[in-house]
């Protein structure tokens, strides 16, 4: 059995990464994510295919804003008593060229991207079991080295920070034997990607790289620590 945490789960990568999850009748899964009506909708269709699935909590939860330590945290220790996986899949995304972007847009990719996961790792950690395992979704748009785009500066250099802090958390978490590792994803077809290349087929299906996310997050432990993983077969 495991009790697991994901961000960002009321659509694309995230949405399907929890029915996937969830198909298994052993795993406890905490949903999180702004939208309340679509939450609504996860549950629906996750109690509908996985009748004899595992449970699912969702739970409407900014991961910026909302207070941790009085309404997140006393709702996981009411549904879990430790916490064995952490997805941080919660993203945002700005289209503009760089010399059009404003300071506060270059904000929001920080806050949404890189110290909305900060706040959940700090919040979490402490909840999490020896062999945890936290799984940070980037971009390959924030992978070093990978073809770039214009419009997409604020996005790619927020995803690029995400890479670094997995590195980083990997050495400090040592001890507490939890692994940290961070997923580049590569084109899928979700309501991000066509805000970022409109008009253009993603190689991917959101099902598909949802699949492979709730692979990682369980077994990608035994083989990986401290990696910035790409996960694509085209550019973009």
């Amino acid at each position: 059995m495991a009790n697991i945490i994901i961000t960002g789960a009321s659509s694309g990568i995230g949405f399907e990464t929890v029915l996937d999850l969830t198909a298994n009748k052993e795993h406890h899964v905490i949903a999180l994510a702004r939208s309340g009506e679509k939450l609504r909708k996860l549950h629906e269709i996750a109690s509908s295919l996985n009748y004899d699935g595992g449970k699912l909590y969702p739970a409407q939860f900014d991961i910026v804003y909302d207070n941790y330590a009085d309404s997140l945290v006393p709702f996981i220790k009411s549904k879990f008593e430790t916490v064995d996986i952490l997805i941080n899949n919660a993203g945002a995304l700005v289209n503009k060229p760089f010399l059009e972007t404003s300071p506060e847009e270059f904000a929001l990719m920080l806050q949404t991207n890189v110290l909305g996961h900060v706040n959940m790792i700090q919040y979490i950690a402490p909840l999490m079991t020896n062999g945890g395992h936290i799984v940070n979704i980037s971009s390959m748009g924030g992978f070093q080295g990978s073809v770039k785009f214009p419009g997409l500066s604020a996005y790619s250099a927020s995803k690029g920070a995400l890479g670094i802090l997995t590195e980083c958390l990997a050495e400090e978490f040592k001890d507490q034997n939890i692994k940290v590792n961070c997923l580049a994803l590569g084109s899928s077809q979700t309501e991000m990607f066509e805000a970022a290349f409109p008009n253009l087929e993603a190689a991917t299906l959101a099902f598909e790289m949802g699949r492979y996310v709730a692979e990682f997050a369980q077994n990608g432990s035994k083989y990986y620590n401290g990696k910035i993983l790409p996960v694509s077969n085209s550019t973009p």
